[in-house]
Order: C-alpha cells, then sequence, then structure tokens
C-alpha cells in the first residue's frame, strides 16, 4: 500500500488543492498529515480526497477544537499532537515536529518503523537506526518557494519526495 504523506499546508487553498489531487493519482490507501493546516476552513479542501486521512495539530494551528470538527464531518480525524498508526505490520509516529526532544526521543528509540513529522518545512527522508524519518516538506511553499508531499510504499518502506509546485512565490 501507498500512504501519502503531507504536512504544513497554512491555508494555501490552491496547493492544497493540487496535493489532494496528487495523492488520488498515486492511489495512497491513506493520508498522514503532519499538522499546521492552520484554520478551520481548509477542511472543505480535503474533502476530495479518495484515502483517509489521519492528522495531527501543528504549532499554528487555531481553533483546535473547530479544526477537529470540521475534519471530522468530511471523514478525516485529527487526533491531537501525536499519533500512533498503524498499517499492516508498521508502526507509525506521527507528529508535528516542533518539540525537537520529543521527536529525537522518537527516533531514537528505535520502536516506530517510521516517523513522520513536519515543522521544519524541509523536504528530508532518512533512516536512524532501523526508524525511518519522513518529513514531507511544506505544502504551502512559503518558506522553500518549493510546495512538496511524501509518498511512502509500505511494502518496500522506499519514501519519496513529490514536487507539486517549485518556484510558489514568484
Amino acid at each position: 500500500m501507498k500512504i501519502g504523506i503531507m504536512s504544513d499546508t497554512h491555508d494555501r487553498l490552491p496547493l492544497i488543492n493540487r496535493a489532494v489531487e496528487r495523492l488520488n493519482d498515486e492511489n495512497v490507501g491513506s493520508v498522514l498529515h503532519a499538522g499546521d493546516y492552520s484554520a478551520p476552513f481548509v477542511a472543505s479542501r480535503f474533502k476530495p480526497l479518495k484515502a483517509k486521512l489521519v492528522g495531527v495539530f501543528g504549532n499554528n494551528d487555531a481553533e483546535k477544537g473547530l479544526l477537529r470538527q470540521k475534519f471530522h464531518d468530511i471523514g478525516a480525524q485529527i487526533r491531537g499532537i501525536f499519533a500512533e498508526v498503524r498499517v499492516g505490520n508498521l508502526k507509525i509516529a506521527l507528529l508535528h515536529g516542533e518539540e525537537t526532544e520529543l521527536l529525537d526521543s522518537l527516533v531514537n528509540a528505535n520502536s516506530y518503523d517510521v516517523v513522520i513529522h513536519g515543522h521544519t518545512h524541509e523536504a528530508i527522508i532518512r533512516r536512524q537506526g532501523k526508524t525511518l524519518v519522513v518529513n514531507p516538506g511544506e505544502v504551502c511553499g512559503y518558506l522553500s518557494n518549493r510546495a512538496t508531499i511524501a509518498v511512502l510504499d509500505t511494502e518496500t518502506m522506499d519514501a519519496r519526495v513529490i514536487l507539486l509546485e517549485d518556484h510558489c512565490l514568484d
């Protein structure tokens, strides 16, 4: 199965639309969002997503109760600041990542197959011991000027970053 991974959408509606479209094209079985949606009105942009969405809050998410409700209304789930997700045999930790000590502890504990985070807006895929660490970068493109998501193949454990748009702010 393929898992779509995204983070840091920050209310950038056209790029959220593009990310959802691309994830549907990739035929992902589920989507994990590492937070920073920003405002509750963005939830409707995820409705066309064909896969189940599970997310966590980021440090820039406002009106958390309403944000959680709006995502619930479209059949998605925002679990809180951390989620442990099971996909087949994989044990996945999902968090935003602004608490670097917590993030490092989760990665270094080697108790998760995959740790997914955002926050830095920098797309990185790396291995730390037995743990695959994935930061999909930023959908919004505000800091890097590149809108990205990631896709993980759960059978091969290969992850790749997908560029949605380069020079987003030009």
